[in-house]
């Protein structure tokens, strides 16, 4: 199953597309960003993400598609073209009959880092890690993709036939408890019954 992640905006939409297989296992397909020059018309900007977007379907034919729901930023303008990117992407997915997830900054930050308010270079440096790559993918809009693209897989969203139970980053806190300090005691866990059974 692949899955493309869409980290919407006006001058650059990141873009990122995995593949999901079993065990949570992901590999990575490709990244980058759409650019529209900021001078251009709103409706011809808003085309060129359209085009873009399908071009990317018709080539590496997702079964998914991973968007990041717009919250409320301070800057109107920034969220108004986040908005409308936003809205281009759910169009085109629906054109072409995928089945689409939102999710916020904070989800996606847990399912990778398995801490909700992870800074953005947490973020790029954990897709690195998880999809074996030799470097942060750049920019960090295609990264943010990318971590939207795998966030949609391990949440076991619509369309995505994956294991659909809560990892130790989704899992409601224990004792009060962080998931990143749940993720960190059960890895300790698993260390220790490795040093006992050697």
């Amino acid at each position: 199953m692949r899955i493309l992640g869409i980290d919407p905006g006006l001058t650059r939409c990141g873009v990122g597309v995995v593949e999901l297989g079993a065990g949570r296992r992901v590999r990575f397909i490709h990244a980058g960003v759409i650019r529209t020059p900021a001078g251009d018309p709103l409706e011809t900007r808003l085309l060129a993400v359209s085009r873009g977007i399908s071009a990317l379907i018709a080539e590496f034919t997702p079964g998914a598609v991973a968007v990041e729901r717009v919250f409320a930023q301070h800057n109107l303008r920034t969220v108004m073209g986040t908005a409308q990117a936003s809205g281009i992407a759910l169009a085109v997915a629906a054109e072409h009959g995928l089945p689409v997830g939102l999710h916020t900054p904070s989800e996606v930050k847990a399912a990778i880092t398995g801490y909700g308010s992870a800074a953005k270079a947490q973020v790029g440096n954990m897709v690195m890690r998880i999809l074996a790559l030799d470097e942060v993918p750049k920019p960090a809009d295609a990264a943010d993709a990318l971590a939207l693209a795998i966030c949609h897989g391990w949440r076991g969203m619509p369309g995505v036939g994956l294991d659909t139970r809560p990892s130790a980053a989704t899992r409601p806190p224990k004792e009060g408890l962080t998931a990143a300090q749940v993720a960190w005691r059960e890895a300790e866990k698993s260390a220790g019954k490795r040093r006992v059974a050697s």
